[in-house]
C-alpha cells in the first residue's frame, strides 16, 4: 500500500474525524495558492534550464564532463517541469469543478428559499376561498357593466304619448303661424283721389305707390323667415319628443 493510501486511510481520515471539513471558499483559496506556488515553480526551472544550455555551450568538446553533467540536469529540470505542468492542469480541472459545484449548491439553496417562500405565502390561501372571490369579482364587473349601459343610453321620457297626434297637433300649430303670419301682412290702400291728369303729380303718385309695395315686400320676407325660424324650431321640438 503506498503511503498516500496509508495518509487517506489512517492519520488523514483520524484527522477529519476531529474536525469539519474546508468550506468550498477555503478549499478554492488553497487551489489558487498552490497554482501560484506551482507558477513560481516554473518559472525557476525556465531558468535553470535555460542556464545549464549555456553551460552545456560554454564547455562543449572543451570539457565533456561538465557538459554532459549540464545537460544531465537540464533533463531533471525538464522532467520536473512537465510534471508541474500536468499538476497544473489537475488543479486548474479540480478547481474549476468545485467552483462549478459550489455555484450550483448556491443556485439550489436559493430556489430552495424562494420555494419555502411561496409555500408560505400559500399557506394562508384557500382555493375554496379564491374561486369565490373571483366569482364575486365577476358578478360586480357585470353590475357594472348593465350600470355604465343604463347611463349610457338615452332617456325615453313621454313614450306613452302617440307620435302621429303630436305631429298632427305640430302641424295646427304651423298653419296657425302661417295664418297669423298672412293677417300681419298690410296692402297698400287704394287712392281715394281721381289719377293726376298732369306728368308731374303721376310721378309723384307712382313713388308713393312704389314704397308701399316695397313696405309690404320687406313686411312679407320678415314674416316668412320668421315662419322658417318657428318651423326649424317645432322640428327639433318633435325631433326631441321622439
Amino acid at each position: 500500500m503506498s503511503k498516500i493510501s496509508k495518509f487517506f486511510k489512517g492519520g488523514g481520515s483520524t484527522a477529519s474525524k476531529g474536525r469539519r471539513g474546508p468550506s468550498p471558499q477555503e478549499a478554492l483559496a488553497r487551489l489558487r495558492e498552490t497554482e501560484e506556488m506551482l507558477s513560481k515553480k516554473q518559472e525557476y526551472l525556465e531558468t535553470r534550464i535555460e542556464r545549464e544550455l549555456a553551460v552545456a555551450r560554454q564547455h562543449g568538446t572543451k570539457n565533456k564532463r561538465a557538459a554532459l553533467q549540464a545537460l544531465k540536469r537540464k533533463k531533471r529540470y525538464e522532467k520536473q517541469l512537465n510534471q508541474i505542468d500536468g499538476t497544473l492542469s489537475t488543479i486548474e480541472f479540480q478547481r474549476e469543478a468545485l467552483e462549478n459545484s459550489h455555484t450550483n449548491t448556491e443556485v439550489l439553496k436559493n430556489m430552495g428559499y424562494a420555494a419555502q417562500a411561496m409555500k408560505k405565502v400559500h399557506e394562508n390561501m384557500d382555493l375554496n376561498k379564491i374561486d369565490d372571490l373571483m366569482q364575486d369579482i365577476t358578478e360586480q364587473q357585470d353590475v357594472a357593466q348593465e350600470i355604465s349601459d343604463a347611463i349610457s343610453n338615452r332617456a325615453t321620457f313621454g313614450d306613452e304619448f302617440d307620435e302621429d297626434e303630436l305631429m298632427a297637433e305640430l302641424e295646427e300649430l304651423e298653419q296657425e303661424e302661417l295664418n297669423k303670419g298672412m293677417r300681419d301682412v298690410r296692402l297698400p290702400s287704394v287712392p281715394s283721389t281721381s289719377l293726376p291728369s298732369r306728368p308731374g303729380n303721376m310721378m309723384g303718385q307712382n313713388s308713393h305707390i312704389s314704397y308701399e309695395l316695397n313696405s309690404c315686400i320687406t313686411h312679407v320676407q320678415h314674416a316668412t323667415q320668421k315662419r322658417a325660424e318657428d318651423e326649424d324650431e317645432m322640428k327639433k321640438l318633435a325631433a326631441w319628443a321622439s
